[in-house]
């Protein structure tokens, strides 16, 4: 979870895998996947910032629990680190 501020003030905590945009309107508008929508007072580099701070907090858990064995064996082969793989991009028609 990411912590933001409403631009009254309280602070609360969003689910960073619920986000699907954020625009500047001037005000930062983040916007779920569900439609759900708030204004927060940080800016969209703050909370991108966040959100990368966040992912690697995640991922430095898992490599830590692989590395002192407190997880299964689906913990390691989730934080192997692997080779891009090359695919072909199609391009996607426009909608009318």
């Amino acid at each position: 979870m990411i912590v933001v501020t409403r631009l009254n003030g309280p602070q609360f905590a969003v689910n960073p895998d619920l986000l699907q945009r954020i625009e500047a309107t001037p005000d930062s508008v983040l916007t779920l996947i569900d439609g759900t929508k708030y204004i927060v007072a940080e800016s969209i580099e703050e909370v991108t910032a966040l959100i990368v701070a966040y992912r690697a907090r995640v991922i430095a858990a898992m490599m830590d629990m692989s590395e002192n064995g407190l997880g299964d064996t689906t913990v390691a082969a989730v934080t192997e680190l692997r080779p891009p793989t090359l695919r072909a991009v199609r391009p996607v028609p426009e909608a009318d």
